[in-house]
Protein backbone atom coordinates (compact mmCIF):
# COMPACT_ATOMS: atom_id res chain seq x y z
CA UNK A 1 0.00 0.00 0.00
CA UNK A 2 2.88 2.91 1.12
CA UNK A 3 4.41 1.65 -2.31
CA UNK A 4 1.55 2.22 -4.11
CA UNK A 5 1.24 5.72 -2.21
CA UNK A 6 4.22 6.67 -3.19
CA UNK A 7 4.42 5.87 -6.53
CA UNK A 8 1.08 7.98 -6.70
CA UNK A 9 2.50 11.07 -4.91
CA UNK A 10 5.44 11.06 -7.56
CA UNK A 11 3.01 10.96 -10.73
CA UNK A 12 0.84 13.46 -9.48
CA UNK A 13 4.38 16.14 -9.05
CA UNK A 14 5.45 15.39 -12.17
CA UNK A 15 2.19 15.80 -13.92
CA UNK A 16 1.30 19.12 -11.87
CA UNK A 17 5.02 20.45 -13.04
CA UNK A 18 4.36 19.68 -16.55
CA UNK A 19 0.61 21.42 -15.69
CA UNK A 20 2.18 24.50 -14.04
CA UNK A 21 4.17 24.92 -17.34
CA UNK A 22 1.60 25.07 -19.39
CA UNK A 23 0.76 28.60 -18.42
CA UNK A 24 3.77 30.93 -17.35
CA UNK A 25 3.63 32.16 -13.82
CA UNK A 26 3.53 35.94 -14.62
CA UNK A 27 0.16 35.22 -16.80
CA UNK A 28 -1.17 33.01 -14.06
CA UNK A 29 -0.74 36.10 -11.24
CA UNK A 30 -2.89 38.24 -14.38
CA UNK A 31 -6.02 35.80 -13.80
CA UNK A 32 -8.57 37.69 -11.70
CA UNK A 33 -10.22 35.98 -8.44
CA UNK A 34 -13.37 34.65 -9.92
CA UNK A 35 -16.53 35.82 -7.88
CA UNK A 36 -19.35 33.12 -6.62
CA UNK A 37 -22.33 34.07 -8.06
CA UNK A 38 -25.00 34.88 -4.93
CA UNK A 39 -28.95 35.99 -4.69
CA UNK A 40 -29.50 39.39 -4.34
CA UNK A 41 -30.11 41.07 -1.22
CA UNK A 42 -33.37 42.05 -1.65
CA UNK A 43 -34.60 38.43 -2.89
CA UNK A 44 -32.80 36.65 0.00
CA UNK A 45 -33.83 38.02 2.97
CA UNK A 46 -37.61 36.73 2.20
CA UNK A 47 -36.81 33.29 2.77
CA UNK A 48 -34.49 31.06 3.46
CA UNK A 49 -32.59 29.21 0.30
CA UNK A 50 -28.67 29.79 0.35
CA UNK A 51 -27.09 32.57 -0.40
CA UNK A 52 -24.32 31.39 -2.34
CA UNK A 53 -24.89 29.43 -5.75
CA UNK A 54 -21.74 28.05 -6.05
CA UNK A 55 -19.12 28.54 -8.98
CA UNK A 56 -19.27 26.95 -12.40
CA UNK A 57 -17.81 24.67 -14.31
CA UNK A 58 -15.53 27.11 -16.28
CA UNK A 59 -15.43 29.53 -13.57
CA UNK A 60 -14.02 26.73 -11.24
CA UNK A 61 -11.54 25.59 -13.95
CA UNK A 62 -10.53 29.53 -14.56
CA UNK A 63 -9.83 30.20 -10.70
CA UNK A 64 -7.88 26.42 -10.53
CA UNK A 65 -5.66 28.53 -13.76
CA UNK A 66 -4.66 31.09 -10.98
CA UNK A 67 -2.45 28.75 -8.24
CA UNK A 68 1.28 28.52 -8.85
CA UNK A 69 1.66 25.13 -7.56
CA UNK A 70 4.61 26.49 -5.32
CA UNK A 71 7.23 24.09 -4.59
CA UNK A 72 6.73 24.65 -0.72
CA UNK A 73 2.81 24.96 -0.23
CA UNK A 74 2.32 27.18 3.17
CA UNK A 75 -1.72 26.85 2.19
CA UNK A 76 -1.72 22.84 3.56
CA UNK A 77 0.30 24.07 6.61
CA UNK A 78 -2.74 26.52 7.11
CA UNK A 79 -5.26 24.08 6.85
CA UNK A 80 -6.15 22.20 10.01
CA UNK A 81 -6.48 18.91 8.36
CA UNK A 82 -3.93 18.70 6.06
CA UNK A 83 -5.67 18.91 2.73
CA UNK A 84 -3.77 17.91 0.01
CA UNK A 85 -4.43 21.63 -1.48
CA UNK A 86 -2.25 22.59 -4.64
CA UNK A 87 -2.82 18.76 -5.78
CA UNK A 88 -6.78 19.28 -5.70
CA UNK A 89 -6.52 22.37 -7.47
CA UNK A 90 -4.41 20.87 -10.22
CA UNK A 91 -6.77 18.29 -11.03
CA UNK A 92 -9.70 21.17 -11.30
CA UNK A 93 -7.31 22.49 -13.52
CA UNK A 94 -7.06 19.28 -16.14
CA UNK A 95 -11.13 19.03 -15.51
CA UNK A 96 -10.75 16.19 -13.62
CA UNK A 97 -13.44 17.20 -10.62
CA UNK A 98 -14.03 13.72 -9.31
CA UNK A 99 -10.37 13.16 -8.85
CA UNK A 100 -10.44 16.63 -6.94
CA UNK A 101 -12.93 15.38 -4.39
CA UNK A 102 -11.55 11.94 -4.25
CA UNK A 103 -7.76 14.00 -3.62
CA UNK A 104 -10.17 16.01 -0.84
CA UNK A 105 -11.60 13.36 1.11
CA UNK A 106 -8.19 11.43 1.85
CA UNK A 107 -8.07 13.87 4.81
CA UNK A 108 -11.51 15.45 5.16
CA UNK A 109 -14.82 13.48 5.16
CA UNK A 110 -16.72 16.39 5.20
CA UNK A 111 -16.00 19.12 2.19
CA UNK A 112 -18.92 20.27 1.20
CA UNK A 113 -19.53 21.21 4.70
CA UNK A 114 -15.56 22.98 4.64
CA UNK A 115 -16.68 25.04 1.62
CA UNK A 116 -19.31 26.66 2.79
CA UNK A 117 -18.61 27.32 6.71
CA UNK A 118 -15.33 27.19 7.35
CA UNK A 119 -12.62 30.99 7.03
CA UNK A 120 -10.35 29.94 4.67
CA UNK A 121 -9.27 33.65 4.88
CA UNK A 122 -7.59 33.10 7.82
CA UNK A 123 -6.54 29.77 7.65
CA UNK A 124 -5.08 28.01 3.69
CA UNK A 125 -6.04 31.44 1.90
CA UNK A 126 -4.03 33.20 4.45
CA UNK A 127 -1.00 31.23 4.09
CA UNK A 128 -1.46 31.47 0.12
CA UNK A 129 1.34 32.37 -2.01
CA UNK A 130 -0.92 34.43 -4.39
CA UNK A 131 -2.15 36.32 -1.82
CA UNK A 132 1.41 37.38 -0.51
CA UNK A 133 2.45 37.86 -4.28
CA UNK A 134 -1.27 40.15 -5.50
CA UNK A 135 -2.84 40.33 -2.22
CA UNK A 136 -5.64 38.21 -3.07
CA UNK A 137 -5.36 34.40 -2.50
CA UNK A 138 -6.91 31.86 -4.35
CA UNK A 139 -10.33 30.82 -3.50
CA UNK A 140 -10.08 27.71 -2.32
CA UNK A 141 -12.92 27.56 -0.07
CA UNK A 142 -15.10 28.04 -3.32
CA UNK A 143 -13.07 25.18 -5.34
CA UNK A 144 -13.71 22.90 -2.08
CA UNK A 145 -17.24 23.50 -2.58
CA UNK A 146 -17.60 23.29 -5.92
CA UNK A 147 -15.89 19.40 -6.61
CA UNK A 148 -18.07 18.38 -3.35
CA UNK A 149 -20.81 19.45 -4.37
CA UNK A 150 -19.99 17.92 -8.00
CA UNK A 151 -19.10 14.83 -6.95
CA UNK A 152 -22.87 14.47 -4.89
CA UNK A 153 -24.80 15.93 -7.80
CA UNK A 154 -23.50 13.66 -10.90
CA UNK A 155 -24.27 10.78 -8.22
CA UNK A 156 -20.47 10.23 -8.60
CA UNK A 157 -19.43 9.29 -4.74
CA UNK A 158 -17.75 6.20 -4.23
CA UNK A 159 -16.71 4.54 -0.80
CA UNK A 160 -12.80 4.75 -0.17
CA UNK A 161 -11.35 1.16 0.63
CA UNK A 162 -12.30 -0.14 4.36
CA UNK A 163 -9.75 -2.18 6.30
CA UNK A 164 -10.92 -5.72 7.17
CA UNK A 165 -12.64 -5.79 10.73
CA UNK A 166 -10.04 -5.56 13.69
CA UNK A 167 -13.29 -6.25 15.58
CA UNK A 168 -12.47 -3.24 17.84
CA UNK A 169 -15.66 -0.96 19.37
CA UNK A 170 -15.36 2.65 19.51
CA UNK A 171 -17.70 4.96 20.84
CA UNK A 172 -18.39 8.31 19.65
CA UNK A 173 -20.46 10.86 21.87
CA UNK A 174 -21.98 13.64 19.69
CA UNK A 175 -21.89 13.88 16.16
CA UNK A 176 -20.89 17.27 15.85
CA UNK A 177 -18.00 18.03 12.88
CA UNK A 178 -15.41 16.62 15.43
CA UNK A 179 -17.22 13.38 16.29
CA UNK A 180 -18.09 13.29 12.28
CA UNK A 181 -14.36 13.50 11.89
CA UNK A 182 -13.55 10.92 14.04
CA UNK A 183 -15.61 8.56 12.52
CA UNK A 184 -15.37 8.52 9.06
CA UNK A 185 -11.09 8.45 10.12
CA UNK A 186 -11.77 4.90 12.17
CA UNK A 187 -14.30 3.42 10.36
CA UNK A 188 -11.49 3.41 7.20
CA UNK A 189 -9.23 1.62 9.61
CA UNK A 190 -12.00 -1.05 10.22
CA UNK A 191 -13.09 -0.51 13.30
CA UNK A 192 -16.27 -0.58 14.64
CA UNK A 193 -18.12 2.82 14.86
CA UNK A 194 -20.85 4.05 16.94
CA UNK A 195 -21.92 7.86 17.20
CA UNK A 196 -24.03 8.45 20.26
CA UNK A 197 -26.26 11.67 19.46
CA UNK A 198 -28.61 13.24 21.89
CA UNK A 199 -30.72 15.04 19.72
CA UNK A 200 -33.37 13.38 16.92
CA UNK A 201 -30.80 14.50 14.30
CA UNK A 202 -27.37 13.79 13.76
CA UNK A 203 -24.92 17.02 13.18
CA UNK A 204 -24.49 18.70 16.09
CA UNK A 205 -23.85 22.72 15.38
CA UNK A 206 -24.09 21.57 12.30
CA UNK A 207 -27.64 21.23 11.93
CA UNK A 208 -28.75 23.23 14.86
CA UNK A 209 -26.96 26.17 14.72
CA UNK A 210 -25.92 26.97 11.01
CA UNK A 211 -28.98 28.57 9.03
CA UNK A 212 -30.17 27.01 6.12
CA UNK A 213 -29.14 29.93 4.12
CA UNK A 214 -25.53 29.37 4.97
CA UNK A 215 -25.11 25.23 4.73
CA UNK A 216 -28.37 24.21 3.72
CA UNK A 217 -30.14 20.83 5.68
CA UNK A 218 -29.90 18.15 2.24
CA UNK A 219 -25.79 18.97 2.01
CA UNK A 220 -25.28 18.02 5.42
CA UNK A 221 -27.39 15.16 5.22
CA UNK A 222 -25.87 14.09 2.13
CA UNK A 223 -22.73 14.16 4.17
CA UNK A 224 -23.97 11.91 7.18
CA UNK A 225 -25.53 9.52 5.00
CA UNK A 226 -21.97 9.36 3.03
CA UNK A 227 -20.81 7.89 6.64
CA UNK A 228 -22.99 5.70 7.21
CA UNK A 229 -22.64 4.20 3.84
CA UNK A 230 -18.84 3.64 4.92
CA UNK A 231 -20.62 1.85 7.99
CA UNK A 232 -20.98 3.81 10.59
CA UNK A 233 -23.63 3.27 12.83
CA UNK A 234 -25.46 6.47 14.38
CA UNK A 235 -27.66 6.25 17.16
CA UNK A 236 -29.78 9.49 17.99
CA UNK A 237 -32.24 10.18 21.35
CA UNK A 238 -29.57 8.49 23.11
CA UNK A 239 -27.73 11.12 26.11
CA UNK A 240 -24.61 9.60 26.91
CA UNK A 241 -24.42 10.74 30.73
CA UNK A 242 -28.03 10.04 31.39
CA UNK A 243 -29.35 6.79 28.88
CA UNK A 244 -26.13 5.88 29.78
CA UNK A 245 -22.64 6.10 31.14
CA UNK A 246 -18.64 6.08 29.55
CA UNK A 247 -18.33 3.03 32.16
CA UNK A 248 -21.94 0.78 30.98
CA UNK A 249 -20.69 1.91 27.40
CA UNK A 250 -17.16 -0.12 28.24
CA UNK A 251 -19.69 -3.23 29.91
CA UNK A 252 -21.20 -3.70 26.26
CA UNK A 253 -17.64 -3.81 24.27
CA UNK A 254 -16.51 -0.11 23.58
CA UNK A 255 -13.06 0.25 24.23
CA UNK A 256 -12.05 3.61 23.16
CA UNK A 257 -14.18 6.61 23.59
CA UNK A 258 -14.39 10.10 21.37
CA UNK A 259 -15.57 12.62 23.45
CA UNK A 260 -17.27 15.74 21.09
CA UNK A 261 -20.44 17.27 22.64
CA UNK A 262 -19.49 20.46 22.13
CA UNK A 263 -20.18 23.97 23.60
CA UNK A 264 -24.16 24.02 24.18
CA UNK A 265 -24.46 26.09 27.49
CA UNK A 266 -25.65 29.26 26.53
CA UNK A 267 -24.06 32.47 28.35
CA UNK A 268 -25.23 35.06 29.57
CA UNK A 269 -24.66 38.77 30.72
CA UNK A 270 -25.94 38.64 34.00
CA UNK A 271 -27.70 41.99 33.53
CA UNK A 272 -31.07 42.71 35.29
CA UNK A 273 -34.39 41.66 32.91
CA UNK A 274 -32.81 38.38 31.37
CA UNK A 275 -35.69 36.40 32.63
CA UNK A 276 -38.34 38.62 30.21
CA UNK A 277 -40.83 36.99 27.71
CA UNK A 278 -38.36 38.01 24.88
CA UNK A 279 -35.17 37.37 25.36
CA UNK A 280 -33.63 34.30 24.19
CA UNK A 281 -30.37 32.76 24.19
CA UNK A 282 -28.40 32.62 20.31
CA UNK A 283 -28.74 28.72 21.25
CA UNK A 284 -32.52 28.20 21.92
CA UNK A 285 -33.57 30.81 19.48
CA UNK A 286 -31.76 29.25 16.82
CA UNK A 287 -32.03 25.17 17.62
CA UNK A 288 -35.73 26.65 17.12
CA UNK A 289 -35.60 27.76 13.85
CA UNK A 290 -32.89 25.75 12.17
CA UNK A 291 -33.19 22.11 13.94
CA UNK A 292 -37.35 22.39 14.74
CA UNK A 293 -37.53 24.25 11.20
CA UNK A 294 -40.04 27.03 13.25
CA UNK A 295 -39.72 29.41 10.08
CA UNK A 296 -42.24 26.87 8.45
CA UNK A 297 -44.82 26.86 10.87
CA UNK A 298 -47.08 26.06 11.36
CA UNK A 299 -46.29 23.48 8.73
CA UNK A 300 -43.34 22.26 12.12
CA UNK A 301 -45.21 22.88 14.98
CA UNK A 302 -42.64 24.78 16.51
CA UNK A 303 -43.39 28.45 17.00
CA UNK A 304 -40.93 30.69 17.59
CA UNK A 305 -41.37 34.58 18.51
CA UNK A 306 -40.89 37.19 15.24
CA UNK A 307 -40.01 40.06 16.50
CA UNK A 308 -39.99 43.67 15.07
CA UNK A 309 -37.06 45.01 16.73
CA UNK A 310 -34.80 42.85 16.98
CA UNK A 311 -31.39 43.33 18.75
CA UNK A 312 -28.62 40.32 18.63
CA UNK A 313 -25.97 40.82 21.33
CA UNK A 314 -22.61 39.72 19.93
CA UNK A 315 -20.58 40.13 16.58
CA UNK A 316 -19.39 36.64 15.77
CA UNK A 317 -20.63 34.03 13.33
CA UNK A 318 -23.46 33.04 15.77
CA UNK A 319 -24.31 36.44 15.84
CA UNK A 320 -24.57 36.62 12.31
CA UNK A 321 -26.54 33.62 12.08
CA UNK A 322 -29.49 35.24 14.73
CA UNK A 323 -29.90 38.79 13.32
CA UNK A 324 -29.93 37.66 9.41
CA UNK A 325 -32.20 35.06 10.66
CA UNK A 326 -34.70 37.49 12.69
CA UNK A 327 -34.49 39.29 9.14
CA UNK A 328 -35.93 36.70 7.04
CA UNK A 329 -38.20 35.71 9.95
CA UNK A 330 -39.95 39.59 9.24
CA UNK A 331 -37.86 41.58 12.07
CA UNK A 332 -38.52 45.68 10.41
CA UNK A 333 -35.35 46.29 12.36
CA UNK A 334 -32.47 43.56 12.77
CA UNK A 335 -29.26 45.44 14.72
CA UNK A 336 -26.25 43.97 15.88
CA UNK A 337 -25.09 45.25 19.32
CA UNK A 338 -21.49 45.04 19.65
CA UNK A 339 -19.21 46.90 22.70
CA UNK A 340 -16.50 46.96 20.26
CA UNK A 341 -15.68 48.68 16.87
CA UNK A 342 -16.19 46.92 13.58
CA UNK A 343 -12.38 46.10 13.63
CA UNK A 344 -12.79 43.35 15.89
CA UNK A 345 -15.35 41.62 15.23
CA UNK A 346 -14.62 38.08 14.93
CA UNK A 347 -17.34 37.19 12.54
CA UNK A 348 -16.21 35.95 9.02
CA UNK A 349 -15.82 39.20 6.38
CA UNK A 350 -18.49 37.36 4.20
CA UNK A 351 -21.24 37.36 7.03
CA UNK A 352 -20.73 40.45 8.03
CA UNK A 353 -20.81 42.11 4.26
CA UNK A 354 -23.89 39.89 3.44
CA UNK A 355 -25.56 41.39 6.38
CA UNK A 356 -25.02 44.79 5.29
CA UNK A 357 -26.19 44.26 2.10
CA UNK A 358 -29.82 42.60 3.61
CA UNK A 359 -30.24 45.91 5.29
CA UNK A 360 -28.74 44.51 9.04
CA UNK A 361 -28.08 47.85 11.39
CA UNK A 362 -24.79 47.24 13.01
CA UNK A 363 -24.47 49.79 16.65
CA UNK A 364 -20.81 49.38 17.64
CA UNK A 365 -19.18 50.30 20.92
CA UNK A 366 -22.41 49.65 23.00
CA UNK A 367 -23.80 47.49 25.34
CA UNK A 368 -26.77 46.46 27.10
CA UNK A 369 -26.81 47.19 30.84
CA UNK A 370 -30.36 46.34 31.27
CA UNK A 371 -33.50 44.96 29.74
CA UNK A 372 -36.91 47.11 30.25
CA UNK A 373 -40.37 44.99 30.68
CA UNK A 374 -44.27 45.77 30.59
CA UNK A 375 -47.00 44.97 33.47
CA UNK A 376 -47.01 41.25 31.91
CA UNK A 377 -43.27 40.49 31.69
CA UNK A 378 -42.58 41.49 28.09
CA UNK A 379 -39.12 42.70 27.00
CA UNK A 380 -39.75 46.57 25.21
CA UNK A 381 -36.75 48.19 25.57
CA UNK A 382 -33.32 47.78 26.71
CA UNK A 383 -30.87 50.31 28.29
CA UNK A 384 -27.39 50.35 26.19
CA UNK A 385 -24.23 52.28 27.45
CA UNK A 386 -21.76 53.51 24.90
CA UNK A 387 -18.30 52.35 25.34
CA UNK A 388 -14.61 53.44 24.11
CA UNK A 389 -11.63 51.19 23.32
CA UNK A 390 -8.50 51.22 25.53
CA UNK A 391 -5.61 48.80 25.91
CA UNK A 392 -5.67 45.59 24.68
CA UNK A 393 -7.17 42.43 26.23
CA UNK A 394 -5.71 38.80 26.42
CA UNK A 395 -7.17 38.21 23.31
CA UNK A 396 -5.46 40.79 21.33
CA UNK A 397 -8.43 43.16 20.64
CA UNK A 398 -9.06 46.77 22.45
CA UNK A 399 -10.62 46.26 26.16
CA UNK A 400 -13.97 48.26 26.10
CA UNK A 401 -14.96 50.75 28.86
CA UNK A 402 -18.00 52.21 29.19
CA UNK A 403 -18.28 55.71 29.15
CA UNK A 404 -20.04 57.15 32.35
CA UNK A 405 -23.14 59.27 31.57
CA UNK A 406 -23.52 57.99 27.89
CA UNK A 407 -26.84 55.68 28.94
CA UNK A 408 -29.58 55.61 26.60
CA UNK A 409 -32.63 53.70 25.95
CA UNK A 410 -33.73 52.12 22.79
CA UNK A 411 -36.88 49.82 22.06
CA UNK A 412 -36.77 46.63 20.96
CA UNK A 413 -39.23 43.62 21.22
CA UNK A 414 -37.18 40.91 21.48
CA UNK A 415 -33.20 40.22 22.00
CA UNK A 416 -31.00 37.52 21.39
CA UNK A 417 -28.28 37.04 23.70
CA UNK A 418 -24.62 35.78 21.38
CA UNK A 419 -21.98 36.10 23.33
CA UNK A 420 -20.27 32.95 23.31
CA UNK A 421 -21.24 29.44 24.71
CA UNK A 422 -19.80 27.29 27.22
CA UNK A 423 -18.24 23.37 27.31
CA UNK A 424 -21.34 20.80 27.77
CA UNK A 425 -21.02 19.97 31.67
CA UNK A 426 -22.88 16.56 31.40
CA UNK A 427 -20.27 13.70 30.91
CA UNK A 428 -17.61 15.63 33.46
CA UNK A 429 -19.99 15.50 35.89
CA UNK A 430 -21.00 11.91 35.09
CA UNK A 431 -17.29 10.67 34.64
CA UNK A 432 -15.53 12.54 37.54
CA UNK A 433 -12.15 10.58 36.77
CA UNK A 434 -12.05 12.98 33.40
CA UNK A 435 -9.89 16.14 34.35
CA UNK A 436 -11.98 19.67 33.39
CA UNK A 437 -10.45 23.08 33.40
CA UNK A 438 -11.58 26.32 35.47
CA UNK A 439 -14.26 26.89 32.47
CA UNK A 440 -15.42 23.71 32.31
CA UNK A 441 -13.30 22.14 28.76
CA UNK A 442 -11.94 18.98 29.23
CA UNK A 443 -8.37 19.05 29.52
CA UNK A 444 -6.53 16.83 26.83
CA UNK A 445 -3.05 16.44 25.19
CA UNK A 446 -3.11 18.48 22.60
CA UNK A 447 -0.71 15.77 20.59
CA UNK A 448 -3.25 12.62 21.14
CA UNK A 449 -6.27 14.66 22.59
CA UNK A 450 -6.50 12.43 24.95
CA UNK A 451 -8.50 12.80 28.69
CA UNK A 452 -7.17 11.96 31.92
CA UNK A 453 -9.24 9.00 31.39
CA UNK A 454 -7.59 5.88 29.72
CA UNK A 455 -9.26 5.19 26.22
CA UNK A 456 -10.97 8.37 26.62
CA UNK A 457 -10.14 11.32 24.13
CA UNK A 458 -12.45 14.20 23.19
CA UNK A 459 -12.13 17.16 20.93
CA UNK A 460 -13.82 20.15 19.30
CA UNK A 461 -15.94 22.99 21.49
CA UNK A 462 -16.29 20.27 24.46
CA UNK A 463 -12.50 21.30 24.60
CA UNK A 464 -11.98 24.49 23.07
CA UNK A 465 -15.21 26.72 23.85
CA UNK A 466 -16.71 28.44 20.98
CA UNK A 467 -14.40 27.63 17.68
CA UNK A 468 -14.72 26.75 14.27
CA UNK A 469 -16.14 24.05 12.10
CA UNK A 470 -12.68 22.92 10.52
CA UNK A 471 -10.47 23.38 14.40
CA UNK A 472 -13.16 20.65 15.57
CA UNK A 473 -12.40 18.52 12.50
CA UNK A 474 -8.86 19.05 13.06
CA UNK A 475 -8.67 17.80 16.49
CA UNK A 476 -11.39 14.63 15.24
CA UNK A 477 -8.46 13.81 12.62
CA UNK A 478 -5.74 14.26 15.14
CA UNK A 479 -7.73 11.80 17.91
CA UNK A 480 -8.64 9.19 15.84
CA UNK A 481 -5.12 8.51 14.75
CA UNK A 482 -4.33 7.99 18.53
CA UNK A 483 -7.28 6.26 18.82
CA UNK A 484 -6.19 4.19 16.02
CA UNK A 485 -3.01 3.80 17.75
CA UNK A 486 -4.29 2.38 20.98
CA UNK A 487 -6.06 0.58 19.81
CA UNK A 488 -3.42 -1.48 17.86
CA UNK A 489 -1.42 -1.28 20.84
CA UNK A 490 -4.50 -3.22 22.78
CA UNK A 491 -4.08 -6.08 20.10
Amino acid sequence: MKEKELYREEFEKEWRKELRKSIPVKERMKIPRQKMPEREPEERIKYFKEVNLGLTEDQAVEEAKRCLDCANPQCIKGCPVRIDIPTFIKLIEKGKFVEAAKKIKETNSLPAICGRVCPQEIQCEKECTMKKATGVPIAIGNLERFVADYERETGKVDIPEIAPSTGKKVAIIGSGPAGLTVAGELIKKGHQVTIFEALHKPGGVLVYGIPEFRLPKHILNAEIDYLRRMGVEIITDFVVGMTATIEDLKEEGYEAFFIGTGAGLPNFMRIEGENLVGVYSANEYLTRVNLMKAYEFPEYDTPVYKGKRVAVIGGGNVAMDAVRTAKRLGAERAMIIYRRSKAEMPARVEEIKHAEEEGIEFHFLTNPIRYIGDKNNRLIAMECIKMELGEPDASGRRRPIPIKGSEFKMEVDMVVVAIGQSPNPLIPKTTPQIKVGKWGNIEVDWETMQTSMEGVYAGGDIVRGGATVILAMGDGRRAAQSIDRYLKDKR
